[in-house]
């Protein structure tokens, strides 16, 4: 019996150098799912906090993204978008822009900068982290420490849109 694969929403990939005091990741590509989390009902909200928590990435937040450059030493993180569009600069300062709307997903693997430069007045976003990850605000070049956390943080169980065998599997070598 031959089994079929699982259809999945287009996934790019994005890997970063290090940008200006900005570390990136020098080993994981981020993922940006198109249209990956299609909103059901009245609460969108809640089907992509559903989405990520199946997938054991417990949602921690719902807002915008930040209007300066930032990164994460403490977490891989996942962004979705619950509704409207933005143009975030992902890598830091002169990085890449990428345009996201309603039902992408971008995951975001720790140190990779990013800033929202422009979005709708209704952009909202669903931010989930594995478990024991979290978000640390990182606004200047990284310690030692810190960049040691970046290369060393444990890799997801699941990829948060996915599961098991998904983009974080086939991208990240992990799982």
């Amino acid at each position: 019996m031959v089994r079929s694969q699982p259809v999945y929403a287009p996934v790019q990939t994005l890997l970063l150098e290090p940008n200006e005091w900005v570390p990136n990741n020098p080993h994981l590509p981020i993922l940006i799912y198109i249209k990956a989390i299609a909103a059901k009902g009245s609460d969108p909200v809640a089907d992509f906090k559903n989405t990520f928590s199946t997938h054991g990435w417990p949602p921690q937040w719902c807002a915008g993204v930040y209007d300066y450059h930032h990164y994460h030493t403490q977490g891989h993180e996942v962004l979705g978008v619950v509704s409207g569009f933005a143009r975030l600069m992902l890598g830091g300062p002169n990085g890449r822009l990428v345009e996201v709307s309603a039902g992408d997903v971008l995951l975001l693997p720790v140190g990779t900068g990013h800033c929202n430069t422009q979005c709708s007045d209704d952009f909202l976003v669903v931010g989930a982290y594995p478990p024991g990850q979290h978000a640390d605000t990182c606004r200047q070049a990284p310690s030692q420490q810190q960049l040691a956390s970046i290369l060393s943080l444990s890799f997801p169980e699941q990829d948060p849109v996915q599961g098991v065998h998904g983009a974080v599997h086939r991208y990240w070598g992990c799982t």
